[in-house]
């Protein structure tokens, strides 16, 4: 595998807060997952890796054209989760690249219908990842009210947050400008401090904290707490064990689509390190 090598163990002093992450105990469950498989179809689908292939000439090639559906792969990005949420957690998502960790929660936020099996929500979930909603071309103003619409919050809602949006985000002055203009941090910044605006019940990030500083981090995870605290749930994707260890109460490691570990941060963390640094050692002995 090649995007093992993307993953971040680093863990610096200031990476993690020494206070401990809030536990709010509940027994009423949020959401439940129950045997969730996912797949995509990819058209045009060329085979690999079954010798040389062979030169075409451009009668075969139009004979090919006009003669033969292109072929389609299956590609089964989750196979066969299930898991349980309670009010007031904060749960983890690890996995290396291509792993399904954003399918699944795309599957949970209702974005992509599911091959198989079920997702049990008590209220809509609010996702904004790093692609999601925000337009690039827009200005940080604008891509405010768009992005808190899509939360659900009223325009009047939107205009009472929005200096707290851009404060939180610590943009200033950028908030008139085009988001295309942004820093990577900056528009990171922003989309958590719009997906913070409101307090959902369920409220899922997608590597949005990868790019704030240890300051950021420590007003994200008080901002997590809150929403916790008012009997909401948090799932947060990232590849930074760091940033899972000082903001997560529990973590789901999934791999190649299926969920291979479920439980504290600490022994999941652990145990998904060495297995990544297993794989590292095991592709530098085949080259």
């Amino acid at each position: 595998m090649t995007d093992i090598e993307e993953v971040d163990f680093e863990v610096d002093p200031e990476d993690l807060d020494n206070s401990p992450v809030v536990r709010v105990p509940s027994d009423e469950l949020s959401l439940l997952v129950n045997d969730l498989h996912v797949s995509y179809r990819v058209f045009g689908a060329k085979k690999v890796g079954h010798g040389p292939g062979r030169k075409q000439g451009p009668l075969a090639k139009l004979l090919r054209r006009g003669g033969r559906a292109p072929a389609i792969r299956e590609v089964k990005a989750i196979r066969g989760i299930s898991f349980a949420a309670r009010h007031g957690e904060a749960i983890g998502i690890i996995g290396v690249n291509g792993s399904g960790k954003s399918t699944l929660l795309r599957a949970i936020a209702g974005l992509i219908p599911p091959a198989s099996g079920t997702v049990h929500v008590a209220s809509n979930p609010a996702l904004l990842g790093v692609n999601a909603v925000l337009m690039k071309d827009l200005s940080g103003e604008r891509n405010i009210m768009i992005g808190a619409l899509a939360l659900g919050l009223t325009p009047k809602q939107v205009q009472e947050r929005y200096q707290e949006i851009v404060d939180f985000a610590e943009i200033g002055d950028f908030v008139n400008l085009p988001m295309k203009s942004y820093s990577s941090g900056m528009g990171g910044r922003l989309r958590f401090a719009i997906s913070a605006s409101a307090v959902p019940d369920i409220l899922m990030i997608d590597e949005a904290l990868a790019t704030g500083d240890a300051g950021f981090r420590a007003k994200s995870k008080a901002r997590m707490d809150e929403i916790r605290q008012a009997a909401g749930t948090v799932f947060l994707v990232s590849h930074s064990l760091a940033t899972i260890q000082s903001m997560c109460t529990r973590v789901l490691w999934v791999h190649d689509g299926q969920l291979v570990m479920d439980g504290e941060p600490k022994e999941v963390c652990a145990r998904y390190k060495t297995f990544v640094q297993e794989k590292k050692k095991r592709a530098k002995t085949l080259h």
